[in-house]
């Protein structure tokens, strides 16, 4: 594997950015990603992470993604209609441009050799740091459920995912970096234990912007105020029209005075292609009213090619599950390679 760029002379050589690898040799990295599937990816998924994974494909990486189906029961008692939720989000991918000839979707039921792999990653952490992981103690919060078996050791069914693989770059926000670290961690403790086996995994550290939801809190699919890929025209019109804003009448871009109104300017931008500044500066004292018509129309036209992309994907009632074929068995076989390693390497086998 390469040795990895970093962003500047002060970064943890850990951690690159997105430029360090497009600038770099894309095609030698194999980046692990993906998304539990409880619920309808929105225009946060779209300007985050799925423009991310689609520039990586555009540029040669090798790109993995994994619908953590499994870990939907993390913490709630009733999945619903998890197949249907899995149909729904890979149309989503395909239609915001994921190429399955290009990338590799697959779902965790699908693979038995990542959860097999868990087993002996979990010998290799303790409790304690399970126990104090922030990701862990931010997804109980959120809950508001006692802490299951499952979701205390989340993050190393996430190690299992990554290194079943062979991940050498992992795509994560900042507050995601110590959930990685749990992943760099298992792998040197099973070499230093086996022998080498893993190359501990890179953060590619995202830039992505944090798109807010229509009520002003991060846009989630469980709070009910994000903005549905899937959606019609007028229903992205009435969540945008819905959108909160405050009394000031000149619109300006104050994301931390103003997070709204900032939050409806970047809206704007990214879906127009311009920055937030020069579109409060064009708007200014024409007020939200103004504001809110332009980030209508211009989220409407740049999702107008997804959605009919999409309507056309979702015609045909094969498409979902040939992805996912293919997926599981181009993931299957690297897990079980994997696994054949580990069982060597334990001397668990001949």
């Amino acid at each position: 594997m390469p040795v990895l760029p970093t962003p500047d002379a002060s970064a943890r050589p850990d951690v690159v950015a997105l430029d360090d690898v497009l600038g770099a040799d894309p095609g030698t990295y194999r980046v692990l990603t993906g998304d539990r599937p409880t619920g309808p990816l929105h225009v946060g998924h779209l300007f985050g992470t799925l423009a991310t994974r689609v520039t990586l494909q555009r540029h040669g990486v090798d790109t993995v993604v994994v619908l953590a189906d499994y870990q939907v029961i993390t913490d709630r008692d009733d999945t619903g209609d998890l197949p249907g939720t899995v149909r729904e989000v890979v149309l989503d991918y395909l239609a915001a441009g994921l190429d399955p000839d290009a990338t590799t979707i697959f779902t965790h039921s699908s693979v038995p050799a990542v959860h097999q792999l868990m087993l002996p990653f979990l010998s290799l952490v303790s409790v304690a740091e399970l126990d104090r992981n922030p990701t862990v103690k931010a997804e109980q919060a959120a809950s508001g459920r006692a802490l299951s078996g499952l979701l205390l050791t989340y993050p190393v069914h996430q190690a299992a995912d990554v290194l079943s693989v062979r991940g050498t770059l992992v795509p994560v926000g900042r507050d995601q970096l110590p959930h990685l670290e749990l992943t760099r961690t298992v792998a040197r403790r099973f070499n230093h234990r086996y022998g080498h086996v893993f190359t501990a995994p890179t953060a590619m550290l995202s830039d992505a912007p944090l798109v807010l939801g229509t009520d002003g809190a991060k846009m989630s699919k469980s709070r009910g105020n994000a903005i549905e890929l899937r959606a019609d025209a007028d229903a992205t019109a009435a969540a945008v029209r819905a959108a909160r804003t405050d009394a000031e009448r000149t619109i300006s871009y104050e994301p931390v005075r103003r997070p709204e109104v900032a939050n409806l300017l970047l809206l704007g931008a990214l879906a127009s292609g311009r920055t937030p500044q020069d579109l409060a500066d064009e708007i200014g004292g024409a007020g939200a009213a103004a504001l809110k018509r332009y980030v209508t129309d211009a989220l409407v036209a740049h999702l107008a090619p997804l959605r009919a992309r999409r309507a056309e994907l979702a015609r045909d009632p094969d498409v979902v599950g040939d992805v996912l074929a293919r997926g599981a068995a181009r993931a299957a076989e690297l897990a079980d390679a994997t696994l054949a390693v580990v069982r060597r390497a334990m001397r668990q086998t001949s």
